[in-house]
């Protein structure tokens, strides 16, 4: 809706600045908000379903310097257990982490989710 408005905008009053002020200002507002909804310490959890979490998690401790955990679990559909990796970081590297465990396995199930605040080593401290 704001992308119609500013272009909208650019179009009738033919003032690209003011296109481009909007855009930015828009952009900036939407930052400050998920700041103060969202606090400086919000991160994201990502869990990892895959066959190959020994060395998907390597990667991720080499490459990012996060730690993971390995969580014991059961599929109710196939009913197999299998390692769920758990790790919170930056929402920078989460792009990055998902690279690594796409691109060494490429049939893993990843779930991105917020975390609101995390307490403890690498995160904020008490």
């Amino acid at each position: 809706m704001d992308a119609i408005i500013v272009s909208l905008n650019v179009i009738f009053l033919k003032e690209i600045e003011i296109g481009l002020y909007s855009a930015i200002a828009i952009y900036l507002m939407g930052k400050i908000i998920d700041i103060l909804f969202e606090g400086i310490y919000f991160t994201k959890l990502i869990l990892i379903i895959s066959d190959k979490n020994e060395e998907i998690a390597k990667q991720i401790g080499d490459k990012i310097k996060r730690g993971t955990t390995g969580i014991f679990g059961k599929g109710m559909y196939t009913q197999q257990e299998k390692l769920v990796l758990m790790c919170a970081a930056a929402r920078r590297d989460t792009a990055k982490i998902k690279m690594i465990a796409r691109k060494i396995d490429k049939n893993s199930f990843i779930v991105i989710t917020n975390s609101r605040e995390v307490v403890g080593q690498g995160f904020k401290k008490i």
